[in-house]
């Protein structure tokens, strides 16, 4: 029987591979830079960094524009529950950028708004230490936006909540060139894509809110309650 050889790239992710597994590689630490570690590993600068995208993609390290390579920390994972709009997580931090615009395209479609009508949109992007974590766009019409504020969790959201029924879309796919930048994830690491639509008792749209959570550190959970009729009809 004829054993496949690895690649020179999978056998130099596999010993940083055990080297941070076991301890010897420290989260944190910086790796040396790419010119030596592919001297020591007596490999071309192309192989080499082949071997550590194999351990970004799996985010074991993580490369910082200008600074060089890092061993990540052990991932934290968060939960999204159903209907919740926002992973709330007390661990990680929250920045928010505020925005005013007009509803264009899939804005306007998805607020069931005319063009140009008058939209705030909060962006918030999670952190765990200084690694970004997830992110959210949320849209409130402008007129609605001046009740919210920051709940205790950091996140936008309403003191008293108008919202009677929240509809939810859930996507994994590849994140966008944006989205991997923002988050510094592989191009390669599927995400979780939530589209959540809240609207009022009179049928009006009075949030949209567009998740992205990265594959490898976020779980999504769905509860659903039966009504009574439900019971009442299989009994």
């Amino acid at each position: 029987m004829t054993h496949a050889v690895p690649s020179r790239r999978h056998t130099i992710a596999a010993d940083l591979r055990t080297q941070i597994s076991t301890g010897n590689l420290k989260a944190g630490k910086r790796l040396p830079s790419e010119t030596p570690l592919a001297a020591h590993y007596k490999v071309s600068t192309p192989t080499l960094r082949n071997a550590l995208a194999l351990l970004q993609a799996e985010r074991l390290i993580e490369k910082v524009h200008g600074k060089g390579n890092f061993i990540r920390s052990p991932l934290h994972r968060i939960t999204y529950a159903g209907g919740g709009r926002t992973p709330f997580d007390p661990t990680l931090q929250v920045s928010i950028r505020t925005t005013n615009l007009r509803a264009r395209g899939h804005l306007r479609a998805l607020l069931r708004i005319s063009s140009n009508s008058p939209l705030t949109e909060f962006l918030c992007i999670t952190h765990e230490g200084k690694s970004p974590h997830s992110l959210a766009r949320i849209y409130v019409p402008r007129d609605l936006a001046p009740a919210v504020q920051l709940g205790s969790s950091g996140w936008p959201q309403r003191a008293e909540p108008i919202a009677a029924k929240i509809r939810e879309t859930v996507t994994a796919r590849l994140p966008t060139q944006e989205e991997a930048t923002t988050l510094r994830i592989s191009s390669t690491l599927a995400v979780l894509a939530i589209t959540s639509v809240a609207t009022d008792a009179t049928s009006r749209v009075v949030e949209a809110a567009l998740l992205v959570l990265p594959g490898d550190r976020a779980n999504a959970v769905f509860t659903t309650h039966r009504t009574t009729e439900e019971r009442e009809t299989e009994g």
